[in-house]
C-alpha cells in the first residue's frame, strides 16, 4: 500500500517540478498562478518525486521510511514558510502562503502514511 502512495507522490512531484519550468504554467513565477516557484523550488520538487518513485518501486519498508523523513522535512519547510512569510526561505526558495499551506498538507499526509499506517506482517511459508 505505501509503495503505491509513494509512486503517486512521485508522479505528482515530478509533474509539478517539470511544470514549474514551463512559462505558460508559471505566470510571474507562480505555478498555476498560485504557488510561488523558482528554479531551486522546482528542482526540490523533482528530487522529492524521483526519490518517491525510487522507493515506491523498491518496498513498503523503504516507502514508510521515505514518508517519515519526507513528512518531517516538509513540516520543517512549512514552519520556515510561516516564519519567512512571502520572503524566500533561507533567502533561496521562493515562498508564499499558498506554498506554506500546501507544505502543511503534504507534511501531514506524509507523516500519517509514515507513522500512522500498520506495518505489514511477515509472511511465512
Amino acid at each position: 500500500m505505501l509503495s503505491t502512495f509513494a509512486k503517486i507522490f512521485g508522479v505528482v512531484f515530478v509533474a509539478v517540478g517539470l511544470l514549474g519550468f514551463v512559462p505558460m504554467f508559471t505566470p510571474n513565477e507562480h505555478l498555476l498562478g498560485l504557488f510561488h516557484v523558482n528554479g531551486i523550488h522546482n528542482v526540490i520538487h523533482l528530487a522529492s518525486g524521483i526519490v518517491a518513485l525510487g522507493v515506491g518501486f523498491s518496498s513498503n519498508q523503504a516507502s514508510r521510511l521515505y514518508f517519515q523523513i519526507f513528512g518531517v522535512v516538509y513540516a520543517l519547510v512549512a514552519a520556515l514558510g510561516l516564519i519567512y512569510g512571502n520572503q524566500p526561505i533561507l533567502g533561496v526558495v521562493t515562498n508564499n502562503l499558498a506554498d506554506t499551506l500546501l507544505h502543511i498538507a503534504i507534511a501531514a499526509t506524509a507523516l500519517a502514511l509514515g507513522f500512522g499506517t500498520p506495518k505489514e506482517k511477515a509472511v511465512t511459508a
